[in-house]
């Protein structure tokens, strides 16, 4: 549960539902990236959860020194709501040629712990056609270097231009609607296959 002074928006389907944090590498009020995963809270499926994770700005500068417990109250929260997650959509913009350094920051907060051990995770890139390479090969790197389990068919390039953001901060577009939605089907179709393959394992 996230502490009385931090807030996670979202839907809330079933208590199966399967559960997907957005997280944007954005931390601008107009952002394209976060509009997108606004929507996609919006268009999410039924039986599918999509929690906005929206505390980024909160998180300290990572520091080595500070990663054991008591952990500062922001990344506690960090950490509890990727484990309370069955999958990980980011969404983020493309800095100097690489990952912003906030959300390069979120990452570094994450290596110290197990959370994101294994855990479904996949990308949105809406930058314009040619652009945002960068961003993804660099996130690839990272979330292949925390061990994360990539989910490739959930990870779309679906272009946003500004003017496409309606005055409510959602995407009316339906082709962009549904590359969302697609996303969050194919993160809940390779959850529920995991615990298929524990199951039967087991």
């Amino acid at each position: 549960m996230a502490p009385p002074s931090l807030r996670v928006s979202g839907i809330v389907t079933d208590a199966d539902a399967t559960t997907v944090l957005l997280v944007s590498g954005s931390t601008r009020a107009a952002s394209t990236n976060t509009a997108a995963l606004r929507t996609a809270v919006a268009v999410a499926p039924s039986g599918i959860t999509a929690r906005l994770y929206e505390w980024m700005s909160a998180l300290p500068a990572f520091n080595p020194d500070h990663d054991r417990d008591p952990l500062p109250p922001a990344v506690a929260d960090l950490r509890a709501q990727i484990a309370g997650a069955d999958g990980v959509l980011f969404c983020t913009p493309e800095y100097a040629g690489t990952l912003p350094g906030s959300l390069k920051n979120l990452l570094d907060w994450t290596v110290g712990g197990p959370e994101m051990y294994g855990q479904p995770a996949a990308w949105i890139t809406v930058a314009a056609e040619g652009r945002g390479l960068g961003a993804e090969q660099t996130l690839a790197m990272v979330l292949g270097y925390i061990n994360a389990d990539v989910v490739r068919p959930a990870c779309v390039r679906t272009p946003v231009r500004r003017d496409q953001v309606d005055p409510d901060g959602l995407i009316s577009d339906q082709a962009i609607r549904d590359a969302l939605t697609g996303a969050l089907a194919a993160i809940a179709e390779h959850s529920a296959n995991r615990r298929v393959d524990a199951a039967t394992a087991g």
